[in-house]
């Protein structure tokens, strides 16, 4: 079976071709030209509801979000900021932007992070980012016990995991704030473009401001005015916005959300089970506590060398899907040792023992079971091509 372009998002909803139409027509695309329910603005009231939050601030992308909530904290120059050693760089640029140090934390074979490293490492930090890495969901009831005793705010980079749930809660509602990505990739695809969540007045007056609510245009936000007006002209403008064409784009989608989660669990569901088959894959079981909503799927390919991973890599790709190893793929921006830009950069071995063993496929949540099987099929395939000689011979 010939197998559609993997990379490929499903169509914008035909929805959104009349309010695009409008905005070209009347040029209105700055969010703030229009008194009320700018494209933006409803957006904002949307996402918030829907996600069960108070409020809501779009930006134009996640690692506009990451900043914003750093910088909205009120952290001290060179406060330390706790990530995962297994996230993209966008992370710990976030903090190093906002002017934080990032603290890397070890990350397991299951993805999550490592709660003794987690444990071990945050007395000595003053914030927490967790990074639910390809949707995959740490273990939030053991992190916010021990953020929440120690006082220390938690930032949830939920770029992945639009629409995950951990107890039943969604996941980005659960730290203090919640960062979502529109990004082509993600759930929901703007081409660019992020929102943030929170149920904290002042912070979010504090993030609205400094995305580049200027003058008075932060009275459109429908926020505490009194959470306002004591930031007026105190906060510095870093002119993080969306615009509304961005919102038009967005908003016919998140009717399709629920769909898309349910399409995409089965869908990973299915195959991951096909290739639990294999002697030489591993995809790890999500945590008890948690339902996901995935649209790609990790597994780890394990008792095997370098050298035949990448004739994995290599014999999959000629029968149509992209496996990207993450930590034997040229200059990755998921593995933490190219992230050069932070001094003093650590060593993390059980994280980069995981990385150069993890596989990352997209698995798009419109295919057909057909082409999931035809995915998991090529997979197994190539790993029987790759491994098989090996393990036949017991070595």
């Amino acid at each position: 079976m010939s197998l559609p372009n993997m990379h490929h998002a499903e169509p914008i909803p035909h929805a959104a071709k009349a309010e695009i139409d409008r905005l070209l027509q009347t040029g209105d695309l700055f969010r703030y030209t229009a008194a009320a329910d700018a494209p933006v603005t409803l957006l904002e009231a949307e996402f918030a509801q829907m996600m069960g939050s108070k409020y809501a601030l779009a930006v134009s992308s996640c690692s506009a979000a990451l900043f914003l909530s750093l910088k909205a904290l009120n952290l001290p120059r060179d406060a330390r900021v706790l990530i995962p050693g297994f996230t993209f760089a966008a992370v710990p640029s976030a903090v190093i932007h906002a002017d934080c140090l990032p603290v890397l934390c070890e990350v397991g074979d299951n993805y999550r992070v490592d709660m003794a490293d987690f444990t071990a490492k945050l007395p000595d930090v003053s914030a927490v980012i967790i990074s639910h890495m390809r949707g995959h969901t740490s273990d939030m009831d053991a992190i916010m016990g021990l953020c929440d005793a120690a006082g220390i705010p938690v930032i949830e980079d939920a770029a992945h995991s639009l629409g995950t749930l951990w107890h039943g809660r969604k996941i980005g509602t659960i730290g203090r704030i919640g960062c979502f990505s529109f990004q082509s990739y993600k759930m929901i695809n703007a081409g660019e473009g992020g929102i943030l969540v929170t149920d904290d007045a002042d912070l979010v007056a504090r993030a609205v401001i400094m995305s580049g609510a200027y003058e008075h245009n932060w009275k459109k936000h429908p926020v505490l005015q009194e959470a306002f007006a004591k930031h007026q002209n105190t906060l510095p403008l870093y002119n993080l916005r969306m615009g509304n064409l961005s919102a038009a784009v967005i908003r016919p989608q998140l009717p399709e959300l629920a769909r898309r989660v349910t399409d995409g669990l089965a869908g990973h569901d299915h195959v991951a089970a096909l290739l639990n088959g294999s002697t030489w894959i591993d995809v790890p079981a999500p945590l008890a506590p948690e339902t996901r909503a995935p649209d790609s799927i990790q597994f780890n390919v394990q008792g095997v060398t370098d050298a035949q991973v990448l004739d994995f890599v290599a014999a999959a790709k000629t029968q149509g899907v992209t496996v990207q190893v993450f930590g034997l793929s040229d200059d990755n921006a998921r593995a933490f040792w190219n992230w050069k830009f932070i001094k003093d950069l650590p060593e993390l071995p059980q994280t980069r023992a995981m990385l150069m063993r993890a596989c990352d496929v997209r698995l798009p949540v419109h295919l057909t079971r057909a082409e999931q099987d035809s995915v998991a099929d090529i997979l197994l395939g190539a790993a029987e091509a790759a491994f098989g000689q090996t393990l036949a011979y017991g070595t």
